[in-house]
């Protein structure tokens, strides 16, 4: 049965600060353009015009300008017009507000969590017939990014600037002291701590650090073999999972071989602290590798994030999705076709930016295959997705959410008893889905 737009989305617009798992700088702040408004209709010049909304702000928006120009000028009969709505958040925001008003646009990025969320209020397309209709399907994605986007037998969205978290390393640090990169937790706990400097009573340098967000205890999580959410839906997919991987942060946090920041700000900080030697790693986003290589002064790498069981990482970052409201969908396709399809299109937005490549076509592209030559931190993200998995996909996941950065703020700054603090946390969140 269909779900009421306004109704399944009114926890959403509540939801303020929401901190998601991608710390880029996509979060610029909202610029004082208005919202683009609703889809349909020929321009002044007889063209179709395209409404898309979209989340780069900074250097990331410039390179989706750049993106919609190359469009607008290879041909003559669509006019795409971009909009920055502001962060991902914020873009997600004014959606809400537009889809029950009939004011929204034809195509929007998404973040990749939001999908469910209008997914399971039916006001998305459908990208399968659309996919058939140009000769695609989506085994032209790379399968690691498509976790997120199927529901009820539709395809409701499709990967553009995705992102998954890795190990970035000071690896004249470990050098220096004969230490390998670290590939499992046991690795990571002994060279982290061999990576501490503590003089009197004062820490000095961390072993290694993350932002404060849920992608990396869900990481954690998942490479014990558990499951943020399980399969069925209804509930959370782990139990002495969470405890370990919370146990083991803590015994780092202790000796100072994991330094976890403050919830204001933290990608800043970790990125700042990283830059600057004050911790040897961090397990952070692909989209800080441009602020990192070739401009820091010590040899920087990336690796996969350590293994427990097994290896695995979730994906962030946003997908495009095109609303069923729109009165120009072939159009619209003509010009989504375009972005991944065309080396001007999407290949040259993630070889700007440097998101992972989405389509097996551009990461097989020669200029693709340069730019890892030219900097290997890009590479290891792109092979890490052999080990990507999403358990996180449910419309309730935002407001989840939440509710389980409240549990990690209790167990990493107040020292709560770990076990009870989660087992509370599972008792609202299982309440909250199944409302």
């Amino acid at each position: 049965m269909k779900k009421s737009v306004v109704g399944s989305m009114l926890v959403m617009v509540m939801l303020l600060g929401l901190v998601m798992g991608c710390s880029t700088n996509n979060n610029q702040p909202a610029n004082d353009q208005p919202a683009a408004g609703a889809s349909g209709g020929e321009g002044k010049t007889g063209k179709t015009k395209i409404q898309f909304w979209h989340s780069m702000g900074g250097n990331n928006g410039e390179y989706i300008d750049k993106m919609i120009k190359a469009y607008n000028e290879s041909q003559d009969n669509v006019e795409v017009v971009g909009t920055f709505q502001g962060s991902y958040q914020e873009t997600l925001t004014k959606l809400q507000q537009a889809v029950p008003a009939n004011t929204a646009p034809d195509i929007s990025m998404l973040e990749r969590a939001f999908v469910p969320l209008l997914a399971e209020a039916e006001v998305l397309a459908d990208f399968y017939p659309l996919l058939e209709s140009t000769g695609m399907s989506e085994e032209d994605f790379l399968p690691g990014l498509l976790e997120n986007v199927k529901f009820n037998g539709q395809l409701n969205a499709l990967p553009f600037n995705r992102s998954t978290p890795l190990l970035h390393i000071n690896k004249t640090l470990l050098d220096e002291k004969n230490l390998k990169v670290p590939a499992t937790w046991d690795e990571l706990e002994a060279v982290a701590n061999a990576l501490v400097v503590k003089e009197n009573g004062e820490f000095k340098r961390y072993g290694y650090s993350m932002p404060y967000a849920s992608w990396y205890p869900i990481a954690m999580i998942q490479q014990l073999k558990g499951a943020f959410f399980h399969a069925e839906g209804t509930g959370m997919g782990f139990d002495e999972e969470g405890v370990q991987t919370f146990e083991f942060l803590k015994k780092m946090q202790s000796t100072g071989a994991l330094y976890y920041p403050p919830a204001q700000d933290s990608g800043n900080i970790v990125n700042s602290m990283f830059a600057s030697g004050q911790i040897g790693m961090m397990m952070e986003s692909t989209g800080v590798i441009g602020r990192h290589a070739g401009v820091v002064d010590f040899d920087y790498v990336t690796a996969y994030l350590p293994m427990k069981d097994q290896y695995s990482s979730p994906t962030g970052g946003a997908n495009l999705v095109m609303f069923e409201s729109s009165k120009n969908k072939e159009a619209a396709w003509d010009f989504m076709n375009w972005v991944f399809n065309d080396p001007k299109g999407g290949q040259q937005f993630i070889l700007d930016s440097g998101y992972v490549p989405f389509t097996k076509k551009m990461a097989e592209s020669a200029e693709m295959k340069a730019q890892w030559e030219k900097v290997p931190a890009r590479k290891v993200a792109y092979e890490q997705l052999e080990h990507a998995l999403d358990t996180n996909n449910d419309a309730a996941f935002a407001a989840v959410d939440q509710i389980f950065l409240k549990a990690t703020e209790a167990i990493m700054y107040d020292n709560a008893d770990i076990r009870s603090t989660l087992d509370s946390f599972k008792k609202e969140a299982e309440k909250l889905m199944q409302e």
